[in-house]
């Protein structure tokens, strides 16, 4: 399901103040860490992630921002990877989860993305549902199960293995 954001809410304010609570630094990735997100992102969530990562970071100014702790990269969050006005992918490493990072990461790209222009965000295929609409009263953008990943190639595993 895709919800949609208005940047424009006082719920944002309410979120910041949350984020703000958050002891991870929440910053944008810079170009030369491309290959270190990538590696993470590829070892802790998917193949399909690292190359919305890649999308993103192509972006001028990049649309991936990154938690860290004690010098260690915990958690990412990136906007306009698969379409524009888009927020994700988005994670936190299993071990700093419930910590409030995922809601700090997302409310500094909400912001990020509203400071470029934009007056809503959608969240395509969101996982965690009343995870966003509690957060900023995000709003499920009525469908009929169709949305920008149908269709979207899969790998399969080769034919014949284990035979």
């Amino acid at each position: 399901m895709d919800l949609l954001v208005n940047l424009y809410s006082r719920k944002l304010d309410a979120l910041r103040e949350r984020a703000e609570q958050v002891e991870a630094t929440i910053r944008v990735a810079l170009p030369p860490e491309q290959h270190i997100i990538k590696d993470w992102v590829r070892t802790h969530f998917s193949e399909y992630w690292v190359s919305e990562v890649s999308a993103a970071m192509a972006h001028q100014p990049p649309g991936c921002l990154i938690a860290v702790v004690d010098g260690q990269l915990v958690g990412f969050a990136c906007h306009d990877a698969t379409a524009r006005g888009f927020f994700g992918p988005t994670g936190v490493s299993e071990d700093q989860r419930g910590k409030g990072i995922g809601l700090a990461l997302f409310y500094h790209s909400l912001v990020a993305m509203k400071a470029q222009g934009y007056a809503y965000a959608i969240i395509g295929s969101a996982g965690p549902v009343d995870f966003y609409v509690k957060a900023v009263g995000a709003m499920p953008i009525p469908g009929d199960k169709e949305d920008i990943y149908q269709g979207l190639l899969r790998v399969k595993p080769p034919s014949g293995e284990g035979q």
